[in-house]
C-alpha cells in the first residue's frame, strides 16, 4: 500500500494536524483501520487526563453500583457487583473463597462473587 501525508482536522481543537506517512504506517501495522480524530497535542492531553483520573472503571472516584444477594451456600446477605439473575449461584466472600474464589479450574460450581 502507498501511502502519502495528509491533513487532518482535530475534532477537540479544529486545528489542522500531518497525518505523515510514517504516522499511516504505525497504523496499518497496528490494524487501526480508523485516522486519528486528534492531533498530537489534544491526543497526549487526553492520555494525561486518563492517567489522573484514574482511567478505566474503579479508579477516579467511580463507584460500582452494588445489588443486594443471598450466599447460595450459607445463606447470608451479600452485595455483589452485578444484577443477580437467579440462573447461577451467588457466593458470599467466605464461601467464595472455600470454592476456589476466582480460580477457573476450582471448584466453583459456575457461581460468582466480586
Amino acid at each position: 500500500m502507498v501511502f502519502q501525508e495528509r491533513t487532518l482536522s482535530c475534532v477537540e481543537c479544529n486545528n489542522s494536524f500531518a497525518f505523515t506517512v510514517e504516522d499511516q504506517q504505525y497504523h496499518a501495522e497496528k490494524g487501526y483501520t480508523n485516522e486519528p480524530k486528534r492531533c498530537p497535542t489534544c491526543r497526549d492531553a487526553r492520555r494525561a487526563e486518563r492517567r489522573t483520573s484514574g482511567g478505566g472503571f474503579g479508579g477516579g472516584g467511580m463507584t460500582r453500583e452494588m445489588h443486594p444477594a443471598v450466599c447460595a451456600q450459607c445463606g447470608k446477605d451479600t452485595e455483589v457487583p452485578f444484577r443477580p439473575r437467579g440462573d447461577r449461584p451467588v457466593y458470599c466472600g467466605d464461601c467464595y473463597s472455600k470454592q476456589g474464589g476466582g480460580s477457573r479450574s476450582g471448584g466453583g460450581g459456575g457461581g460468582f462473587r466480586y
